[in-house]
């Protein structure tokens, strides 16, 4: 933990000015997010996701897309209203999670985006030796990028609708701020409800156990429809989205 500390640290040196995937090799020019998830075809061209200055803008342009994909049939094949809803619903989010960045400075910077702990590769003695599979690495908002890696994640915790951070997490924050790095132990620190919001949005529905807990977490979290069952939830959000259009069409195309 501690050579990963050194990792954040390091990275936090170099900022940049907007959210997005390098492109140039030598160069810090940041381009459109080179991630397939991001990514949509409109008249057979590929449109990823542009770079955006903006993280409020970014997270609802991502859900947009996502959106998108459901109307087009091209994520969530059998379960469109639910997929629908959620988002429609993290959309509305939104505002609430922003509240969040308190400790953005205008600035970007690189994130790794497969930090579950795969990435790393250390030699015998447990010394990082480098950090791998950087072809989805992005710029984000410090708040983002700076947040505790997945692989400290308390997974069952998580998962059961646990608000606070697991052991590891918090032992990472220690160690940065005995390193001199307040800021960045405290965005691990307060990193819960980002997990949980990053985490819904998107989420595969194979794992559906999953993600009811992970959904309650959040709306507990954010104090929008908290403790609802899903059924209720559900049904809710049908009349309060009854008047989108886009859940008309859906509603119209699925019976």
């Amino acid at each position: 933990m501690t050579q990963l500390a050194d990792v954040y640290i390091e990275l936090e040196r170099f900022a940049f000015n907007s959210m997005g995937s390098m492109d140039e090799p030598g160069s810090d020019h940041i381009a459109s997010f080179a991630r397939e998830s991001w990514t949509e075809y409109v008249n057979s061209q590929m449109v990823p996701l542009r770079p955006y200055r903006d993280p409020r803008d970014y997270i609802q342009s991502s859900i947009e897309l996502i959106i998108r994909l459901i109307m087009r049939g091209e994520r969530y094949a059998g379960r469109e209203i639910d997929a629908f809803l959620v988002h429609r619903f993290l959309l509305d989010c939104i505002p609430r999670i922003i509240e969040h960045y308190t400790y953005d400075d205008g600035r970007f910077y690189l994130r790794h985006a497969d930090d579950k702990g795969d990435h790393i590769l250390v030699d015998g003695e447990y010394n990082i030796t480098g950090i791998v599979d950087w072809e989805w690495a992005h710029t984000d908002s410090k708040t983002e990028a700076f947040k505790s890696p997945v692989m400290f994640l308390p997974v069952s915790d998580f998962y059961d609708r646990v608000s606070t951070i697991g052991g590891d997490e918090s032992t990472f924050a220690d160690i940065l701020e005995a390193k001199g790095n307040k800021r960045l132990a405290e965005i691990v620190r307060n990193g819960r409800l980002l997990h949980r919001f990053q985490f819904c949005c998107g989420y595969d529905f194979a794992d559906w156990e999953g993600f009811l807990g992970l959904f309650q977490g959040l709306r507990n979290a954010v104090n929008l429809d908290a403790d609802m069952s899903w059924v209720d939830w559900k049904i809710n959000a049908l009349e309060r989205y009854s008047g989108d259009k886009s859940l008309e069409t859906l509603l119209g195309q699925t019976g």
